[in-house]
């Protein structure tokens, strides 16, 4: 299928449709409407049916789209028809929360190996994976097919771990660190600032207070 030049809008809501559209799919539904699905999403069917016409559309006129074919088609675009393998760089909270987050492997996102350099950590285990010291990272990427590597650490560290990681086959990140990596052309990087969030939420709230306060 030859995608045109997609926006990020259009990407990042096509998680929800997977995830949606797998709803639909464990409940036995068959056959969705553009409109049903706006009813379930709170996006427009305009809307649903433009993100869907940049892949070239899934569906008939008057007829619907078939939730299994759709939510397979989905499934390739975001690559979730392949296998990832990952690692968690940093073993701390956050980086054992995730490694203990069994949907990963659902979705074709297999945890390898957890690193980090805080000697109390080695050798606890995470799901039967055990932590291992960073001095092991460099070789263990190398060895196991890693392509995914998920940064919980730091930003003082971060940068430097990303450059050894991208000199040993790491393709994408998954970075937690408050930092932006500078990382080659091709090196994939998806940045997660959990405080952004927070302070969306934080003003999402205050504009509605206030929204209260004058009706």
């Amino acid at each position: 299928m030859e995608e045109k030049g997609i926006s990020q809008a259009v990407i990042g809501r096509l998680p929800r449709y997977f995830r949606y559209l797998g709803e639909l799919k464990d409940e036995g539904v068959e056959r969705v409407s553009s409109q049903e699905l706006s009813g379930l999403m709170h996006v427009t069917a305009s809307q649903i049916r433009q993100d869907f016409n940049n892949f070239g559309g899934f569906g008939q006129q008057g007829y619907g789209y078939n939730v299994e074919f759709l939510y397979e088609e989905i499934g390739k675009i975001l690559g979730l028809n392949k296998t990832h393998h990952l690692i968690i760089i940093g073993a701390g909270n956050l980086g054992q929360a995730l490694g203990n987050y069994m949907n990963f492997e659902r979705r074709g996102f297999i945890l390898k190996g957890m690193f980090d350099k805080n000697p109390a950590l080695y050798g606890k285990k995470v799901r039967e994976i055990e932590v291992q010291p960073m001095e092991k990272v460099e070789e263990f990427v190398r060895e196991n097919d890693i392509d995914i590597a998920v940064l919980t650490i730091p930003k003082s560290s971060a940068v430097g771990v990303a450059e050894v990681l991208v000199a040993n086959g790491i393709k994408a990140f998954w970075n937690f660190a408050h930092v932006d990596l500078n990382v080659p052309e091709g090196i994939q990087v998806e940045n997660v600032h959990l405080s952004d969030s927070l302070m969306k939420l934080s003003y999402n709230l205050e504009r509605y207070n206030q929204e209260q306060e004058k009706g």
